[in-house]
């Protein structure tokens, strides 16, 4: 088979190759559109592997398209027995949520714990997010701390399903799945530039192009690239960032379609925060930094380089049965010198220690899936089923050389001014190097048992294997289990649906006990019950959820050594209420918010993990006058109840409930050019990002940016 490209498609494709050489720092990783056949129950509809896709302007916040992420099969939101938030490519452009964090942050029930400038944790629930897919398929190996933050140019959509999810990963979380969608080639050629300033110097260049390379439109190319460089809030520290994202499509028959896809990403920070800011002194009382206050060296950095590589082949049947065979090869890389400062100050600033340090990682992940699903009738009605298997090795190697004067007592300036002298990174040296080995094989159904009732029921066998050391220590371990998911849906009316859900935890962890030794996996069950609705003609979207958790061996951070953390396991229980609305409440006015009621006990019934808000609310809403249609203006909405951190013997440390509010307004010059200014923390409150460990460093203050947008 010949393809003849057009002068269109030359352009697109010597740019996919280009970029990467003429990129700054251009390149990172990401997500899939779910585009593969749907079906239509009870009828059986094949659209034909959706190839020919169109470019979508929708500014609707509740997207049209399944989410696969749960359960691997053709399920709507309201299909799907458990809470689903997405966040729309619109979300993200109206209030410039340039990175995963910023986009979690505004997601109803997501925590998002800053512990450093660089480090973040996600969690949902009260409990940390660990597992994270990409295009609707997991990358299992519990790697929950996110190093950087991820680039959005390259996402379609975010999809966060809470609860247990342990049909598609094997990993049964009862926090949360982040599921990245990326963006993937249009049939139509079509493309977008946008360059944005704001405060500390921040500029940032987005490009996204897209549509067919050949003239019948049987290969099909986009590549998305960015680019930026800011200062910060926080004395001495800056960060660049980079991102390539390319992605090709091509029809090798009418039923036969590959994907390739390609993306690197690179940060590079000067002056970041490893650990924080003390949160009391020697006297027990709170300590009160400027906000600006950073523990960075001036010498200090932290880069980072991911790379992604994905391959896809989808093969479809008349019958309405597909086939999809999925390799996914992620690499992370880190080189950082850093500057830890340690214990409890005095008034003056005395008794602080100073633990300097040279670090380089590597993580690198390979994991191969091959599923088929369609559609089958048993008993006059039409089912559909889910059969796969899926294999995952990782491995991370760690390399620390010590600087010297580790506890050298330090100055005010040396702590708080950057002005510690770089020391020689030879005082000893240490490691690690292991390999985490995952097999499983799933298997699940959608079954119609009658008109208003259906039932998504399956099981996932997981097998999992650590084999290496670890600074020292053996990371040797194994463990296997079948974890099950069963679901029912019932359609009370055409627009009200009601639903439960049940599943088993089996959730292996990477944190480590005072002996180096990684803890057992967490066991437990997740049970969950709510109503789902449809208003308007499916423009609005509501959720009400209610969710009960049983865990056995959680880790529990238990102490300190140096700068490390070093945990216990627990048994906990908790519940709580979910209530969410998205979509297009009137002509012009698009909301996406929910509210979250949560609680935590140990065995005891002693509340536990209080540095987690029990209560919060999350609102993101834009409006466009229709006496001023080319005018949208909006706002941000985001509230937590207190938290705190301490006690039995240790001084409290209390964040008060606070409120960040964001506003936005945009103007649309012409059909093609825009406007948009973003303020936010417009109050400029003062709050800490996270009491998650035992220091903490503040949020940034008031900040506005400006942004322009041309599409073509």
């Amino acid at each position: 088979m010949t393809y003849r490209f057009t002068p269109a498609g030359r352009a697109l494709a010597a740019s996919l190759l280009l970029l990467p050489l003429v990129s700054p720092a251009a390149d990172s990783d990401t997500d899939a559109q779910n585009t593969d056949t749907t079906y239509e129950i009870p009828e059986v509809s094949v659209q034909a592997n959706n190839q020919a896709r169109l470019s979508d302007d929708s500014e609707s916040y509740t997207p049209k398209t399944a989410v696969s992420a749960p359960t691997g099969l053709s399920l709507s939101r309201r299909e799907t027995p458990q809470s689903v938030s997405v966040v729309t490519r619109t979300q993200m452009d109206d209030f410039q949520m340039n990175g995963v964090s910023d986009v979690l942050a505004s997601s109803p029930g997501v925590v998002v714990d800053q512990v450093e400038t660089d480090r973040v944790y996600y969690n949902a629930r009260g409990f940390e997010i660990t597992n994270f897919q990409y295009d609707g398929l997991g990358l299992p190996l519990p790697y929950e701390i996110v190093t950087g933050d991820v680039d959005t140019a390259m996402f379609e959509r975010v999809e966060i399903i809470r609860g247990s999810n342990g049909l598609m990963t094997g990993l049964g979380n009862p926090s949360a799945t982040v599921n990245y969608v990326r963006k993937r080639p249009t049939l139509d050629t079509n493309g977008s530039l946008a360059l944005s300033y704001g405060s500390w110097d921040a500029r940032r260049l987005e490009a996204d192009v897209s549509g067919a390379l050949t003239e019948n439109g049987r290969v099909r190319g986009r590549m998305v690239g960015a680019y930026e460089n800011k200062n910060s809030y926080l004395d001495r520290y800056e960060k660049e960032r980079g991102l390539f994202y390319g992605v090709v499509e091509a029809d090798i028959t009418d039923n036969t379609l590959l994907t390739l896809g390609y993306s690197h990403q690179n940060d590079n920070a000067d002056s970041p925060m490893w650990g924080s800011l003390p949160l009391f002194y020697s006297d027990g009382t709170p300590t009160d930094y400027d906000v600006e206050t950073s523990t960075a060296a001036d010498w200090s950095y932290w880069d980072t380089d991911n790379e992604s590589f994905f391959a896809e082949l989808t093969q479809t049947f008349d019958n309405g049965w597909e086939t999809k065979a999925v390799f996914t090869y992620r690499k992370q890389e880190g080189e950082s010198e850093l500057f830890y400062v340690y214990g409890t100050p005095n008034k003056d600033e005395t008794g602080l220690f100073a633990y300097p340090s040279y670090y380089d990682d590597k993580t690198t992940e390979r994991v191969y899936d091959l599923f088929a699903r369609g559609p089958f009738a048993i008993g006059g009605r039409v089912h559909e089923m889910i059969v796969g298997v899926n294999y995952a090795k990782g491995r991370i190697e760690e390399q620390s050389l010590y600087g010297r004067g580790i506890g050298t007592p330090l100055t005010p300036d040396q702590a708080f001014g950057g002005s510690y002298p770089k020391p020689l990174f030879d005082a000893a040296e240490d490691g690690s190097k292991w390999d985490d080995r995952y097999r499983s094989g799933y298997l699940a159904s959608r079954l119609s048992l009658a008109e208003p009732l259906t039932a998504v029921v399956g099981a996932r066998y997981v097998d999992v294997e650590s084999e290496g050391t670890g600074y020292g220590t053996s990371k040797d371990a194994s463990a296997s289990e079948t974890v099950p998911y069963a679901g029912l849906i019932y359609d009370v009316t055409d627009v009200h649906s009601v639903y439960a859900s049940y599943t088993e935890i089996f959730n292996p962890q990477t944190e480590e006990d005072i002996s180096g030794q990684r803890l057992q996996p967490v066991t437990g069950e997740t049970r969950e019950v709510g109503l789902k609705s449809e208003w308007n003609e499916g423009r609005i979207f509501s959720q009400l959820a209610a969710f009960w958790t049983d865990q056995q061996n959680l880790a529990e951070a238990a102490g300190m050594i140096g700068p490390d953390t070093y945990y216990g396991g627990i048994d906990v229980e908790s519940h709580g209420y979910e209530a969410e609305v998205s979509g297009e409440l009137l002509p012009g006015w698009q909301l996406s918010g929910g509210y979250t009621w949560l609680e935590i006990e140990d065995e005891d019934g002693d509340e536990v993990r209080n540095y987690t808000p029990r209560e919060m609310l999350r609102l993101t809403t834009t409006w466009r006058p229709a006496a001023l249609e080319k005018f949208k203006t909006g706002a941000r909405i985001r509230w937590q109840d207190s938290i705190f951190r301490g006690g039995n013997g240790v001084p409290k440390t209390t964040q008060g409930a606070y409120t960040l509010v964001d506003l936005m307004a945009s103007y649309d010059w012409t059909r093609d050019f825009s406007t948009t200014l973003n303020v936010n923390n417009v109050t400029d409150e003062k709050y800490y990002n996270s009491l998650y460990v035992g220091q903490a460093f503040y949020g940034a203050p008031r900040s506005a940016s400006v942004r322009f947008d041309y599409k073509f």
